[in-house]
């Protein structure tokens, strides 16, 4: 470790980064969204120079000595530990996006039902979400750390600040380190409510012209949209239960004709 990496590794830059992230790490933990040493928090601390949560340690009982500081191709720089296997998913984020200060990935369970179902939560149903967060999408799988997770992340984030990563867990970005877990718990009660409300009957959505409302309070506010100047019929082009609907009907038919197809082939 060279003396100016030390020098930074101890400022008090980054001592106040560590403990965010450890203050943050014990919020995901107390909330289920990981469990055993699941989950991992960066941070951008200089150009080319991260702090990240180390690999294999619970996210609710990290401090601050415990984390690693890395460069903007992983390797390790200063810190006893070793950082966390899915950074590469991080800088995936940190590449394509300048204004991305911080790094989330957790396991929340209600995003992560919608994770492992293989499709993301339709939008414009609560107004805090199109606000603070935008449109959710999913990632398709690759091995999670993979270049090819990776890969999979990098044409994403520039356009959404919170994704599922199939059959694996939730990623946000942020201005901070709280604003990326922020993105997180939006995200994750929202798919809460959503999978709630499935069982009740109607079909309640915000129409396009109050769309169109929570959009400019967006902008105003300076958060990234990549829907800011669609139209209201743009907007609301498509029904979000409609959607869910659809997707489910689209599953049961590829299911349907996987076993047709399987019988048939007995038979043959």
């Amino acid at each position: 470790m060279s003396d100016i990496d030390e020098t930074l590794y101890k400022s008090p830059q980054a001592e106040k980064l560590k403990q965010e992230i450890c203050d943050i790490g014990r919020r995901i933990w107390m909330r289920e969204y990981c469990d055993a040493n699941g989950g991992n928090i960066s941070v951008r601390l200089a150009p080319d120079r991260f702090l990240v949560t180390p690999t294999n340690v619970s996210k609710g009982f990290m401090t601050p000595e415990m984390m690693v500081m890395v460069d903007g191709r992983g390797n390790h720089v200063a810190g006893d530990r070793q950082s966390s296997s899915e950074f590469l998913t991080h800088l995936a984020i940190y590449d394509v996006v300048p204004e991305a200060v911080s790094v989330c990935h957790a396991h929340p369970c209600h995003a992560g039902a919608f994770a492992i179902r293989g499709y993301a939560p339709p939008s414009r149903l609560i107004p805090e979400l199109e606000i603070f967060v935008g449109q959710v999408v999913l990632a398709d799988y690759e091995t999670p750390g993979s270049p090819k997770m990776a890969e999979k992340i990098s044409p994403l984030a520039p356009k959404h600040q919170s994704i599922l990563m199939a059959c694996h867990g939730t990623l946000c970005w942020g201005s901070s380190v709280e604003d990326a877990y922020f993105k997180m718990e939006i995200t994750d009660a929202y798919c809460r409510t959503v999978l709630l409300a499935q069982g009740i009957p109607g079909s309640a959505s915000i129409p396009g012209d109050k769309m169109l409302d929570l959009l400019d309070r967006k902008s105003k506010a300076g958060l990234p949209d990549t829907r800011f100047g669609l139209p209201p019929e743009e907007l609301a082009k498509e029904d979000p239960w409609e959607h869910m609907q659809k997707k489910e009907l689209d599953a049961f038919a590829r299911k349907l004709a996987d076993e047709i197809v399987a019988r048939l082939t007995r038979k043959g």
